[in-house]
Order: C-alpha cells, then sequence, then structure tokens
C-alpha cells in the first residue's frame, strides 16, 4: 500500500499536475479534494472530464466517472461482489477506493488517453429497431457506422506510419533524390525539345499531341460521367415506378368516388393522425425516455452479481406487496362514495386500452401495407428485369383476366376438336387396318392363282415396273426442273459478273492509277527516310557533341560553384572566380603603374629629346673630326683634340 501511495505521489508531483504532494498531505486529503484530484487525472486523460466537482451534484460526478472508468475497462479490485461497495465509495471519496483507481490510473496514463480518444469516435448509437424503420435514421445509422470503420482504418494507417521508422534524413534524402531525378527529367525535356525543333512542323505536331492528351481526359471524364449518369438514370427510373405505381394506386382508388367518401376518409385519417401525434406518440416517447433513463442508469452501473440481483428481486416484491396493500385501503375507502365513477373510469380505461391496440393494430397494418408494396416493387422490379414485362394490377390486371378467360375458352374449344379429331384418327387407323388386311389376303389368293396359272410373279414384277417407271419419270421431272434451275442461276450469274465487271471496270482503272502513285510515293518516302536517317544521324552526333560540352561546362560550373561556396579557403582560391579576380587585381595594378611610367615619361619627353638630339649632333661632330684627323698631318691633331675637348666642357 505504501508502494502505491509513493507511486501515486510521485506521479502526481510531476507534469501535468505539480501537485508538490508528499505521503502526510497526500494522506491526509479530505473526500472531496480526492475527488476533485480524481477528476483531475480522468481530465488529463479525457480533456471533457475537466470539471469543477463542486459545480455538479455528486450523483452525476459519480455517473461521469463511473462511465469514464467503464469506458477504459476498470475493474474493481474485490470483483463483482464487491461492485455497490465499490460505487458506494466512489460516491463517498473513500480512500480504498480512489487511491487504487488513481494508482491505475497513472500507471497507464498514455494507453488510456489514446482509448478515451478512440472511444470518443467508436462507441456505436444504440437505436432501436423500431426508430431504425425509418429510411432516414437508417441511412444516417449506415454513415455513422461507415465513418467509423473509415476512422478505424484511417488510425491504423497512421500508427503504422508513427511505428515504420521514417526520419529525417531519409525523407530529405529522399527529397534530393527526387530534386535530381526533376533536374534530369527537365534536362531531358530540353534535349527532347531540342531534337523536335528540327522536325518539320513540330509545333503543328505538338499542339495536336497536346490535344490528343486533353482529348483522351476528357474522354475519362466523358466516360466517368456516363457512368454516374446512369445511375441516376437507374434510380430516377426506379423513382418513376414507384411513383407511377402509386399514381395507379392513387387512380384506382380514386375510380367511383364522390367527394363525400374523399372527405369522410380524409376526416378518418386526420382523426387517426391527431390521436397519434396528439396522445400515442407523446406516450411512446416518454416510455422511450424513461427505459432510456432506465438503461442508462443500468449502463452506468456495473456488473451485479447473483446476491444483488436476489436482493432486488426482493425488493421489488416487497414494493409490489406495499403498492397492492395501498391499493386495496385507497378501494375501500372510497368505494361507497365513487362507485358510479370507478366504474365509469374502468370503462374509460378498458375503451382507452381498446382504442391504443386498435390504433396499434392500424400502425402495424400500415407498416404491413408499406413493406408489403415495397416488396411487390422490388419483385415487380426483378419480374420486369427478368422478362421485360411489368407487373399489372388494377384494372390492366381485370382485362388479362379476361382475356385469360377468353383465351381459355378457345383452349377448351380447341381441345374437344383435338379429342374429335383424334376418335377420327382412331376410326381411320382402324379402317387402315381392316383394309392391309383385306389387300394381304387379296394377294394371297392372287399369288395362288398366279400359281395355278404358271405365272408366279407376274402381279409383284408388274408393280416393280410401275413403281420404277414412276419413279424414272418423277427423277426425269426433278433433273428437268434441276436443269432448268441451273440454267437460270447460270444466267445471273454471268449478267451478275458482267454488272460488277462494268462497275468495276472505273474503279480498277483508278486502282491502277492509285497503285502506281503509291509505288512512286513509297519509293520518294524510301529516299527522304534514307535522307532523314543520315540527317538525324549527323545531328544526332552533333547534339551529343553538343551535349557533351555542354555536360562538361555544366559540371565545371557545379566544381566552381562549389569550390566558391566551400569554407575552405584552399578551395575557394582554386575558383576561377578568386584566380581571375586575383589576376585582375594584378592588372590593376600593373596598368596603374604603368599610367604612372608614362606620365614620367611624358613629363621628361621634351628634355629628353632634345639630349638625343644634342648626342646625335655629337655623334655627326666626332665623325667629321674623325675624317678631319685622317686627312690633315699629324700636327694638327693636337689642335683638333683641344678643340674636341673644349667643345666637350662646355657641353
Amino acid at each position: 500500500m505504501s508502494d502505491q501511495l509513493k507511486f501515486i505521489v510521485e506521479k502526481l508531483n510531476k507534469e501535468p499536475f505539480k501537485k508538490n504532494f508528499n505521503l502526510i498531505t497526500f494522506d491526509s486529503l479530505e473526500s472531496m479534494q480526492l475527488l476533485q484530484l480524481l477528476s483531475d487525472v480522468l481530465g488529463e486523460i479525457d480533456p471533457k472530464h475537466v470539471v469543477d466537482i463542486r459545480e455538479e451534484l455528486p450523483e452525476q460526478t459519480a455517473k461521469r466517472m463511473l462511465s469514464l472508468l467503464g469506458i477504459l475497462k476498470y475493474k474493481p479490485p474485490g470483483g463483482t461482489s464487491d461492485l455497490s461497495t465499490f460505487r458506494q465509495g466512489l460516491v463517498t471519496g473513500s480512500k480504498p477506493v480512489i487511491h487504487p483507481v488513481l494508482y491505475w490510473l497513472l500507471q497507464r496514463t498514455n494507453e488510456l488517453k489514446k482509448r478515451a480518444y478512440l472511444a470518443r469516435f467508436l462507441i456505436k448509437v444504440d437505436v432501436p429497431m423500431e426508430i431504425l424503420q425509418d429510411e432516414t435514421v437508417a441511412d444516417t445509422n449506415r454513415q455513422h457506422e461507415e465513418l467509423m470503420e473509415a476512422f478505424k482504418n484511417l488510425h491504423k494507417e497512421c500508427e503504422q506510419l508513427k511505428t515504420s521508422g521514417f526520419s529525417t534524413a531519409e525523407i530529405r534524402r529522399d527529397i534530393t533524390a527526387m530534386e535530381e531525378e526533376k533536374d534530369q527529367l527537365i534536362k531531358r525535356v530540353e534535349r527532347l525539345k531540342k531534337r523536335v525543333e528540327t522536325v518539320q512542323n513540330h509545333q503543328r505536331m505538338l499542339e495536336t499531341a497536346r490535344q490528343l492528351r486533353v482529348e483522351k481526359e476528357r474522354e475519362q471524364s466523358l466516360a466517368q460521367q456516363k457512368q454516374e449518369q446512369k445511375i441516376q438514370l437507374f434510380h430516377a427510373e426506379q423513382k418513376l415506378q414507384r411513383v407511377q405505381l402509386q399514381l395507379k394506386d392513387m387512380r384506382h382508388a380514386g375510380v367511383d368516388s364522390k367527394p363525400e367518401s374523399l372527405m369522410k376518409r380524409l376526416e378518418e385519417e386526420i382523426k387517426f393522425n391527431t390521436y397519434l401525434v396528439s396522445e400515442k406518440f407523446p406516450r411512446e416517447v416518454e416510455t422511450k425516455k424513461q427505459l432510456l433513463y432506465l438503461l442508462q442508469k443500468v449502463a452506468a452501473e456495473p456488473a451485479m452479481g447473483q446476491s444483488d440481483l436476489n436482493e432486488l428481486e426482493t425488493k421489488i416484491h416487497e414494493a409490489n406487496a406495499q403498492i397492492n396493500q395501498l391499493l386495496e385501503k385507497r378501494m375501500m375507502k372510497y368505494e361507497p362514495i365513487d362507485s358510479k365513477f370507478s366504474m365509469y373510469r374502468q370503462q374509460a380505461s378498458i375503451i382507452s386500452r381498446k382504442k391504443a391496440a386498435k390504433a396499434e393494430e392500424l400502425q402495424a397494418a400500415k407498416e404491413e401495407m408499406s413493406s408489403l408494396e415495397r416488396q411487390m416493387l422490388q419483385k415487380s422490379n426483378q419480374a420486369q428485369g427478368m422478362n421485360g414485362m411489368e407487373v399489372l394490377k388494377g384494372d390492366e390486371f381485370k382485362r388479362y383476366v379476361n382475356k385469360l378467360r377468353s383465351k381459355n375458352t378457345v383452349y377448351k374449344k380447341k381441345r374437344l376438336e383435338i379429342a374429335e379429331i383424334t376418335a377420327e384418327y382412331g376410326v381411320l387407323q382402324r379402317t387402315e387396318e381392316l383394309l392391309q388386311q383385306r389387300h394381304e389376303d387379296i394377294q394371297q389368293q392372287l399369288k395362288a392363282i398366279e400359281d395355278k396359272k404358271g405365272i408366279s410373279g407376274y402381279s409383284y414384277t408388274q408393280e416393280e415396273l410401275e413403281r420404277v417407271s414412276a419413279v424414272k419419270s418423277e427423277m426425269d421431272e426433278v433433273k428437268g426442273r434441276t436443269l432448268d434451275n441451273m440454267s437460270e442461276m447460270v444466267k445471273k450469274l454471268n449478267t451478275l459478273v458482267a454488272d460488277k465487271k462494268s462497275s468495276l471496270a472505273p474503279i480498277i482503272k483508278d486502282l491502277r492509277q492509285l497503285r502506281q502513285k503509291c509505288q512512286e510515293l513509297t519509293q520518294e518516302c524510301e529516299e527522304k527516310k534514307t535522307q532523314y536517317d543520315s540527317c538525324a544521324v549527323g545531328l544526332e552526333s552533333n547534339r551529343s557533341a553538343l551535349a557533351q560540352i555542354l555536360d562538361a561546362q555544366l559540371q565545371r560550373a557545379k566544381e566552381e560553384m562549389k569550390m566558391y561556396v566551400s569554407p575552405d579557403p584552399q578551395d575557394r582560391r582554386k575558383a576561377f572566380r578568386e584566380q581571375y579576380s586575383r589576376m585582375i587585381t594584378e592588372q590593376e595594378s600593373l596598368g596603374k603603374k604603368l599610367r604612372e611610367k608614362q606620365k614620367a615619361v611624358r613629363e621628361s619627353h621634351g628634355p629628353n629629346m632634345k639630349q638625343v638630339k644634342m648626342w646625335r649632333d655629337l655623334e655627326l661632330l666626332m665623325l667629321s673630326k674623325k675624317e678631319c684627323f685622317l686627312q690633315r698631318p699629324n700636327q694638327v691633331i693636337g689642335h683638333v683634340v683641344q678643340e674636341v675637348e673644349d667643345r666637350l666642357v662646355v657641353l
């Protein structure tokens, strides 16, 4: 028990409760506080039970908790024998009852949350069979069950997906792979577009293919619409048959009817419906409500044992005995005064019971009639589907019966004629037998006379000759007719063949021209095909080379982008962008230096050119001196050298 309390306190001190209990404070909680704590735990499992128990009656609190515990399939530790004690302890907030419940709930909170969540959608609504007779209620109930099954399947799929082990890394890898596939498909589409652009009239072909795809999708849509319209037509035909049947019934009911009878019938129906609406249905609804309340009350309670049932039966017998005693006392007390009124009351109660019984019989008869009408409609549809004929009723059925009677009369007459013919046939058969016997006697006599005269077999030979001649004449006649027929058939065939030849002659002539043209076109097509194949091969080779170059450039661009965005500085330095940036920087610095050098050259160009001219003049002077030196005597050399030195000093 102490382990249970420790576990409960430990769980209550954690999320989401955060109660800050210890064993002493938890054990010192009062009954209302324990019930509120149990309600909070149940509210954590099912949010609908987040309730302040001070705002509701103790019976409502107990009923609410018992219903949820029943859904969660909680079984009290004492078994079925202590169910009444458990209910009483739950109402009063007894610790021996509340503590095990808290221990059981806190042990499996997640599992119970899931069970409570599923119970909100999977608990079936118990609809009585009387109410299910209504088509609207039956359709709604069926839709509810279908939605429950769909929810079960979806929940199973969700749980399987949760436990399937898919991770975000795998999903990302799948997304990356799909993006790569998408890029490959885009490239393939682009290549195909480029390949198709070389074909003549490719835009028209693409438009035709697009229109073909649109038309196929439209065809599928139209086929689906056709199927739906067939189903709608089938339902409409069934509805039309039902309406026609109702119309026939109404016409049949309206035949030979007067306004007075119709008004009387309508008044009776109005009275009956008024009685149903004002007396019978409210009483039945109240009875159903009371029964529903009792059943809910019984369902909210745990299962009873045999001892509980025996105790309840004893209480029922005692209550019935007390009711009988009270009735006897009341009758003895009021009988002398209200004897007449009691008789009238009894008569009124008898009449009301008879009225209610007759109303129920009438309602049952109407329901049976509607059921039989539905069955009749179903059978008529089946019969119409089997032999394509509609089931007759009313005046048509009477006419059909009269027609059958007239046919039966004709059948009886024909049967009498057949009997007379059969009797006459028997007489003729007997006459034939007598004549056959007489013929045999005459043949015997004739044979005896022929034997006596010495010409035995003469009559037989004569008969055979006559028979053979008759057969020969018949065969000759048949042959003649056959030859005539054959000759006539041959003439017809010849005429038909001639007509066909004359009618087919221009066609054959056109066919020959068309065949010749077809051969020419076939030859031209082969030549064009050969040219197309050679051109396609060349284009394909060019396309392959361009595709390889493009792939190499794309690969180079990818590597360049990869190196450019790489966090490694060494990889970034290898990128062409970085290299070209460095080269541009170097060239810019070199250009700056050259511009500075150019500026310096421009500034020193004038003096430098003057100095160059002076050096050239000096060179000419030296050459002149050399020539003079070579021509003059040696004595002049010293003088010339002195002059040159003086000029150099001047320079």
